[in-house]
Formats: structure tokens, sequence, C-alpha cells
């Protein structure tokens, strides 16, 4: 019999490995993105302090799209980071994609955080 392949599993050590070389501090926090079936989420984190500075989700009452789970919600959400984390005082952050390939939505994510003004 063949094992099952759990891809989770396989992204949380792709993104281990990712997170041995990156870490956000309190200049510049890390932008960390989750991506579910149903949602995306973004977190900036100071991984000095342990402590999320700011966050956006398709579940925030902010998010206007009618789907979590598409590349246009995820420009949303980069939106709403971006502008987040520019009334906080941050401009530049380090990009972590969470183990995810840097495609689709992760990228929309990205590339709508940097035309907001982020720079990573």
């Amino acid at each position: 019999m063949i094992a099952k392949i759990d891809k989770n599993k396989v992204r949380q050590k792709r993104h281990g490995r990712v997170r041995n070389l990156l870490s956000g501090t309190p200049e510049r926090p890390r932008l960390n993105v989750y991506r579910s079936n149903k949602h995306i989420y973004a977190q900036l984190i100071d991984d000095t302090a342990q402590i999320t500075l700011a966050s956006a989700s398709t579940k925030d009452a902010e998010f206007k799209g009618e789907s979590g789970s598409n590349v246009e919600a995820a420009k949303e959400v980069g939106t709403l980071i971006a502008n987040r984390a520019k009334d906080k005082g941050f401009e530049k952050v380090v990009f972590d994609r969470g183990g995810y390939l840097y495609h689709g939505r992760v990228k929309a994510l990205a590339d709508a955080a940097r035309e907001n003004g982020l720079d990573f």
C-alpha cells in the first residue's frame, strides 16, 4: 500500500526551512501569510518580542469581498495589511510566504502590499 502524502505536513516542513533563514525585528517585522481553502490571513510579527503587531484577513469587518478564497480577496487583504502597517509606522518588512509557492493568492497579496507602500 502506498502512503498518502499530507500536503500540509510537507508545507510545514518547507516553512520550517524558510523560517530558519528569516526573522522579524522591531524595525522590520515579518509579514506572514497563511492560506486556507476558504480564507487568507496576513500578520506582521515581531519575532524578538514574539508579538503580532498588525493583522488582516478575509474574516475582518473591513473586508468587502464576496469570497475569501480568490485572487481579488488576496489583493484586498494585501491592501489592508499594508495600510495597517503604515499606520503603525512600518514601511520595510520581511516577507514570509508560509511555505506556499509564490504564485496565485500569495503573489497577489504580496503585490498588493508592495503597491500600497510596503517594501520587501
